[in-house]
């Protein structure tokens, strides 16, 4: 099997973390593009004593990391990508971006603590630590009003557990398209959870469609199948949670997407 078989199924979540950790669709994507381009340019220098997982996204951290790769000369024409890294450095200055990429790669990407120390170049005991500092200091900058899109009555009380315990409100619990676009729009939020299959048969992508079409705000996908919202095509999510999911990762997906909007940076 070629290199690139090998690496094709873990590009849909390469992606996910680059928005992720950029808070932007098509910044996040330049990172995994010039990842591949790296890549096809010196294949030799692909790291060949881990799985293919681990290696392209070690060759990932290079790119970020690269003092080569201009971020801020890549975004100077996109408006997107502009007002992002503004955002984003008045939150840098506060907080340190290592910890944020630990916290990523562990809560939503799901790598071990040794496969993060190896992915961030840290030793494996410091790994605890710099997801503990990155969950302290994005709650400490980030609370909202939180509207969420769930029809299972489960899923949905521990999604407005976790919500509440990280000191944001709910503004409300929709199970329908029509719901959820009635509640935005009766009580506006600042950030909305929506999954993607509603009680009757609507589509959370739908009802998110309706709401940004009134008003800007961050959204989180929820789904069972996360690999058929990032096919490449557009418009795709920023951030996007995988069912099952776990506390942490619902956390680590909250604080990054608010980490990045501009209507909770701090005065």
């Amino acid at each position: 099997m070629s290199l690139g078989q090998q690496l094709a199924p873990h590009l849909p979540f390469l992606r996910r973390y680059g928005r992720a950790l950029t808070g932007s669709q098509s910044h996040g994507d330049r990172y995994v593009r010039a990842t591949l381009e790296a890549i096809v340019a010196a294949p030799t220098e692909f790291p060949k004593d881990v799985d293919p997982r681990l290696g392209l996204y070690r060759m990932f951290q290079a790119i970020w990391g690269s003092t080569n790769y201009d971020e801020t000369a890549e975004n100077a024409g996109a408006d997107e990508g502009a007002s992002v890294e503004a955002i984003a450095r008045a939150r840098l200055a506060r907080m340190t971006p290592l910890s944020r990429q630990a916290l990523l790669l562990t809560a939503m990407e799901g790598f071990t603590p040794e496969d993060t120390a190896y992915l961030i170049e840290v030793e494996p005991a410091e790994v605890e630590s710099l997801v503990a500092e990155a969950l302290s200091e994005i709650e400490k900058q980030t609370r909202s009003r939180v509207l969420i899109i769930e029809d299972e009555p489960i899923i949905a009380m521990d999604i407005e557990t976790i919500v509440r315990d990280l000191g944001h409100e709910v503004t409300g619990v929709a199970v329908t398209r029509d719901e959820a676009v009635a509640l935005a729009m009766e009580d506006r939020p600042g950030l909305v959870l929506a999954d993607i299959q509603l009680a009757d048969d609507s589509s959370g992508i739908d009802a998110v469609k309706d709401i940004l079409a009134e008003f800007e705000v961050p959204v989180i996908f929820i789904t069972a199948f996360p690999e058929r919202l990032l096919t490449g095509e557009r418009p795709e999510p920023t951030f996007l949670i995988t069912k099952p999911f776990q506390r942490s990762t619902v956390k680590a997906a909250i604080s990054q997407a608010l980490f990045f909007d501009a209507a909770t940076v701090p005065a």
